[in-house]
């Protein structure tokens, strides 16, 4: 969609093999996705520590504070890796994150676990957006899906590791345990990223040097890149109250329709594992239609699974079928709406308007498990679906938006915010 950049690139941008730079951000998602789920997996023993003595309102505000400190993360980690470079921001970033996973481990009450938990969210915010950059600039343009949903897959792998480690710790070792597990294995990528040369010289990292923080802000911010970036978070949030909604409350929602426990909790790895499997399905489509409309097929499919639940018999089929669709479709509109983002944006501002969305996403993922609560409060699993479906809904809205939005961009499009005598500067080209 884009004339590539003049930024010639070296002959040593492919090494190390961009395959490698690729797979370790995936196991850094992994991780991150570990050390920000296994808070719900431990959430009943946090709730019975005397020690502790946090209320289910205490509980609520500490699960969602992650949220707020990787909004920070991913805003500020582009602005410091374009500065200092990716490799330092990551391994700060891991650091963080590992220091927060072992300050919540060994936390005495509520304000020392809800300290943790926030620089938890910085760490993981930031390692999310620099992998996710770090990964985009080692994909060859015609894999660019492909490999956000790779890395981003992550996330939920990493959930379904913590949900299987939980089985056999939590009963032997306690809540305790599961969070310094997830220290060490952080530790252990931090080496790996420390060691590991992550490539300086490759196009895309090249293109994003020319430009200044200010000029890459403006790109995003100013002028058409405005109305994307409103577009854009839309997207996000609409579609992570769902998504992220959904991921806290499918059990207790699925008892509300009338499943036993054990059936409640295999529909929860229904939901992960059709947003894992659909979503290479689906970068696979979206690598030869475009992101954008890619994007709008998953979203509509996120709309169709929250009706099925609404309107169709409370069955094991029906409820596979649907959980499965809105797994598929929360998932990888998410990955989707990140891919259409870094290509809609001129090739030097890249980085800075992946934070924007991965930045909104967690408003998003703050939000939603919050307004579930309210719904089941109010409506038991029939208000939860239907707030779910409104928040699908407008994420569906807003992505056929970006889809319009996206055909309609060209180079002409954005402008390079500081040309030679006040011409603008069309995105293909680099600023002197």
């Amino acid at each position: 969609m884009h004339a590539p950049s003049s930024v010639s690139v070296g002959a040593g941008a492919r090494d190390p093999s961009s395959s490698s730079v690729i797979a370790l951000c995936m196991v850094i998602t992994i991780i991150e996705g570990y050390n920000l789920i296994v808070f719900g997996q431990v959430v009943p023993l946090l709730l019975r520590d005397p020690a502790l003595g946090i209320s289910d309102q205490a509980i609520g505000l500490i699960g969602g504070i992650v949220y707020i400190g990787a909004i920070l993360g991913a805003l500020a980690a582009p602005l410091f890796g374009e500065r200092l470079g990716r490799k330092p921001v990551l391994i700060v970033a891991i650091a963080v994150f590992a220091l927060g996973s072992t300050l919540s481990g060994a936390a005495v009450d509520g304000s020392m676990l809800g300290i943790a938990r926030f620089l938890t969210g910085i760490g993981g915010g930031a390692a999310l957006t620099t992998s996710m950059t770090v990964a985009r600039n080692s994909a060859p343009p015609r894999r660019a899906s492909l490999v956000v949903t790779i890395t981003m897959a992550g996330i939920p792998l990493g959930g379904v590791v913590a949900a299987l480690v939980a089985v056999p710790v939590l009963p032997a070792l306690g809540w305790r345990a599961m969070l310094f597990i997830g220290t060490g294995v952080t530790l252990a990528i931090l080496v790996a990223v420390s060691w590991m040369k992550i490539p300086t010289n490759s196009e895309p990292e090249a293109a994003q040097r020319t430009w200044s923080s200010r000029h890459k802000l403006a790109a995003v911010f100013t002028g058409r890149g405005t109305a994307v970036a409103v577009i854009v978070a839309l997207c996000a949030i609409a579609n992570m109250v769902a998504w992220q909604g959904l991921n806290v409350w499918v059990v207790e929602s699925m008892i509300g329709e009338g499943f036993a426990l054990q059936a409640a909790l295999l529909f929860s790895f229904v939901l992960t594992g059709a947003a894992v499997l659909g979503s290479f399905a689906t970068a696979w489509m979206a690598d030869r239609r475009g992101a954008s409309s890619a994007a709008a097929i998953t979203a509509t499919c996120t709309v169709a699974g929250m009706v099925g639940m609404l309107v169709l018999p409370a069955s094991v089929p029906a409820a596979v079928v649907s959980i499965s669709l809105m797994g598929i479709g929360g998932h990888s509109t998410m990955n989707l709406v990140h891919t259409a983002t870094s290509d809609m944006y001129p090739l030097p501002a890249r980085a800075t308007a992946l934070g924007w969305s991965n930045g909104t996403s967690f408003v998003g993922a703050f939000l939603g498990p919050t307004l579930g609560g309210a719904a089941i409060a109010a409506g038991g699993s029939t208000g939860i679906f239907a707030t779910f479906a409104v928040a699908a809904g407008v994420c569906l809205v807003s992505v056929v938006a970006l889809l319009i939005a996206d055909r309609k961009t060209t180079h002409a499009s954005f402008r390079h915010p500081q040309g030679r005598h006040g011409e603008p500067l069309l995105t293909s080209e680099v600023p002197a």
